[in-house]
Order: structure tokens, then sequence, then C-alpha cells
């Protein structure tokens, strides 16, 4: 029985089919000098001002904390402890409930935040620590894992990999609110096609295609 206050027990999700060799460096060695590096840059030039303006404003707009620590499921279902701006009321005694279209919850600036994903920003510093990656399937919630975990088909085979801050299933427009169950099937199987075919330049890729919806707003992004 999964328990919210738990870890899940470590998984051998499924077998990989051998990647090529240029594939394999990538994912063992690469992959993860490229996390270091990019966000160490990311840290150093742009969170060191962006967290103080963005956290003035945040408070400006409403009380309570800056950031936003959420438990969230990641490697082979352990959980890890997700950093974002926050972008809604603070209630400390609230229960989990994923924000939905014109959720009252959410605050002016934080309706910003989450249309540009700046509110992910501060999940460089999760990539840092080891628990992300910068590309890869996003972590969801424990609360959101215990509906799926046992009845959904494939759906812990997406934890065979890091989470990422952005992935496939987001740049397709995959996002947000999955308030049925084909929306989160679709994801899934964005997310599985990564695992897949992971590779340099499709996390490059990835990156771009992140960027053009950021400047652009992401209409699931509620």
């Amino acid at each position: 029985m999964l328990s919210v206050d738990s870890e899940y027990q470590t998984l051998y999700v499924y077998a990989e089919p051998k990647p090529r060799h240029y594939r394999l460096a990538y994912r063992t060695l690469g992959k993860r000098v490229f996390d270091i590096v990019f966000s160490l840059l990311v840290t150093v030039l742009i969170l060191s001002w962006l967290i103080p303006v963005i956290g003035l404003l945040i408070r400006i707009g409403s009380p309570g904390p800056i950031l936003y620590i959420q438990k969230r499921t990641g490697y082979k279902g352990n959980w890890f402890y997700c950093i974002k701006f926050r972008t809604m009321t603070y209630n400390p005694e609230a229960t989990f409930k994923q924000a939905t279209k014109g959720d009252s919850r959410v605050t002016p600036i934080g309706r910003i935040l989450r249309k540009t994903n700046l509110d992910e920003m501060p999940q460089f510093l999760n990539v840092l620590i080891g628990d992300m990656s910068i590309v890869g399937p996003r972590p969801h919630a424990v609360q959101h894992d215990l509906i799926f975990w046992n009845n959904m088909p494939n759906y812990r085979k997406r934890y065979r990999v890091k989470p990422g801050i952005t992935g496939l299933a987001q740049v397709r427009g995959l996002r947000g609110e999955t308030s049925q169950d084909m929306q989160m099937r679709h994801r899934i199987n964005l997310d599985r096609f990564y695992i897949r075919k992971r590779s340099v330049w499709l996390d490059i890729k990835i990156c771009w295609w992140t960027v053009a919806s950021m400047m652009k707003g992401n209409e699931n992004a509620f």
C-alpha cells in the first residue's frame, strides 16, 4: 500500500533495449555533466538575481513564503522535495488539489509565473542536488501518483529516469490539469518515447522548445 508519508519502494520498472554507444555515453555520464554545468550557469547568472526580484513580487502580492516546497516522486519511485516559486495564496492547512483553470487560489503574480514557466526556475537547485535532470518526465506530486501508480498501465515506467524541469510531454502541450485518464495516458506515452530516444540532441531540442513556449506563454498553465 502506497502512503503519502512513506517512500515508494525502489523499482525495477522495465528493461530498455541496449542503446547505441554514443547514446549510452551521454545517458551514463554526459547528461549529468550537462545538468551540472548548465544549472551552475543558470544559478550564478540568473537565479542569483531572479529569486530576490520575484520573491519581492510574491511577498508584495500575498503574505507567505517565497518558495513552495512539495514532495514529489523521483527516480525509481523515491520521493524528494521539489522547489518552486509560490504561485498560490499561502495556506499551510490546505489539502492537495491540482490547479484548475480560473483557480481562485492562484495569485496575480502566480498566474504570470505559471504561464511563463518561471515558477519552475528554482528547480535548477534540485538538479544540482541530483534529484532532477534538466530534461525528463515531469515529477508528479506524491498525492497524484497515489491515484495512478497501480491503476494505470505503464504509469510507473516514467520514473525509469530522473524527472526533469521540462520534458517532451510538456513542450507538446501536455501539462497542467489531468482531469481525464486519456490526458494522463498521452503524457505517459510521450514520457516513455523520450526515455527510449533520449540523447543530447533531443535534450537540446526540448530545451529550445521550452524557451519558445515560455516566450509565447503556455495556454495549459493555469
